[in-house]
């Protein structure tokens, strides 16, 4: 039989890289299903991006992900960008198609995934804490996929507004800024939570979403970003006042899914993925 030494190369550029957990569930993924396929976690130093982006091309490289600080300044070195990726500013998975480098966004995408087993978002109405890369890109996803409107909530007045003014001008949603002073009440009508900051964020874990918590209802999906730890004092509290809720590991597991899927053509299973991350956060 053929021997084959020459394994397929993906991976991700970030800096820091040392607490990137996706090595671990995509390479599990490539075990599950018999793929010659390798995932390489490197770390970029910004001025060396391009040159990280140029090797990758070089050596054959089906394709890769950026994280932080890479997902915008990585734009002027490929050859295209995909619709939403355009739409956002950012690109965290980028695919080989022929010679040509073309940047994705999978984070919302993902999100919207994990979501979609929960709550169809279309014709839903949003409540999205954040206006940063994670909730540019989920809230996006989300007006692509037909919600009616959303409500950024931010404490920041100008990174809000070009958050709505994105949404309101480049997609059919009708969004607006609510200005984060104090605790936020969620009315009534929304039917979708989202925390898309860093509050909670391992090591913070004791840091609160400044929420009023007895304005969540039952009928409310609420979700979290946050994907260690998955269970956030949000979502434990969330789920206590009977809502349904998506933690931080279904997004991070789906948008793995689908960069998989760009790169390879394979639908991988996300249960092993999901379990990857979960052996992780609990050894």
């Amino acid at each position: 039989m053929e021997k084959n030494f020459l394994s397929t190369l993906t991976g991700s550029f970030a800096m820091p890289a040392a607490e990137n957990p996706t090595v671990a569930m995509v390479e599990a993924a490539y075990r599950h299903h018999g793929l010659d396929w390798r995932y390489i976690n490197c770390e970029v130093a910004p001025h060396f991006l391009g040159d990280a982006v140029r090797g990758a091309k070089a050596m054959g490289w089906a394709g890769f992900n950026c994280s932080i600080p890479h997902k915008v300044a990585v734009i002027e070195h490929l050859d295209e960008l995909g619709q939403s990726a355009e739409i956002i500013g950012a690109v965290n998975t980028i695919v080989r198609r022929g010679d040509a480098f073309i940047g994705e966004n999978t984070d919302g995408k993902g999100f919207v995934q994990a979501m979609r087993e929960v709550i169809d978002p279309r014709g839903k109405s949003v409540m999205i804490f954040g206006a940063g890369g994670a909730a540019r890109a989920v809230s996006v996803e989300l007006a692509l996929a037909g919600a009616s409107a959303i409500t950024v909530v931010n404490r920041s007045r100008d990174t809000g507004r070009t958050l709505v003014d994105l949404l309101n001008g480049r997609t059919g949603t009708s969004a607006e800024l609510r200005l984060w002073n104090g605790s936020v009440a969620v009315p009534r009508d929304t039917d979708i939570v989202i925390n898309a900051t860093s509050i909670g964020l391992y090591p913070n874990v004791d840091q609160r979403l400044d929420i009023d918590l007895d304005s969540l209802h039952p009928d409310m999906v609420v979700a979290d970003g946050i994907h260690n730890p998955p269970r956030t004092h949000l979502l434990r509290s969330a789920e206590a006042r009977g809502c349904r809720v998506l933690d931080g590991l279904g997004m991070l597991v789906n948008q793995g899914v689908i960069g998989i899927k760009y790169w390879t053509g394979i639908d991988v299973d996300a249960s092993v993925m999901r379990q990857a991350l979960k052996n992780l956060f609990q050894a």
